[in-house]
């Protein structure tokens, strides 16, 4: 694959584009861009590689959704980007970003991040687990069905 010779420490694929961990901390993301999923700023699709614009530094772990995609950091925060169906960026929005915005709320220390189709889940060493986005058949974990725009904790049994 043009660009991805070496280096590479991760990949995660979404619904029909892909994405890969730069052993330097950096993204690099491809395929169909409708939503902006690939985080060039952009809503071109690419066959090759394109880097993810406005990325904190230091990249830990990524996840890709159905036409979102987001980025925990070094720093223990997470930053998501594409459409934003269901509220799934987690910004207490639902306006799509083509490139990486903040994930609202959830105090720094994720451990780990995943998403979905329309939800995405954080792991952090404060705040236990915490979801955001669509909600109907009670994905985010909070006894509710109804969509989130910000993270809202998981209730322990």
């Amino acid at each position: 694959m043009t660009g991805l010779s070496s280096g590479v420490v991760a990949i995660t694929s979404g619904y029909d584009h892909t994405c890969a961990l730069m052993a330097t901390g950096d993204m690099q993301c491809w395929g169909r861009n409708t939503d902006g999923q690939l985080g060039n700023n952009s809503t071109t699709d690419s066959p090759v590689p394109v880097g993810v614009t406005g990325l904190s530094p230091g990249v830990s772990a990524m996840t890709a959704g159905e036409s979102d995609t987001c980025a925990l950091t070094t720093a223990g925060t997470a930053q998501c980007w594409g459409s934003n169906m269901s509220a799934v960026l987690g910004n207490n929005s639902t306006t799509g970003s083509l490139v990486p915005t903040d994930v609202t709320v959830v105090p720094s220390g994720i451990l780990a991040i995943a998403t979905s189709g329309n939800h995405t889940c954080v792991l952090t060493a404060a705040a236990g687990m915490q979801c955001w986005g669509y909600n109907g058949s009670g994905e985010l974990g909070n006894g509710t069905t109804t969509d989130s725009p910000v993270p809202v904790t998981v209730i322990e049994p």
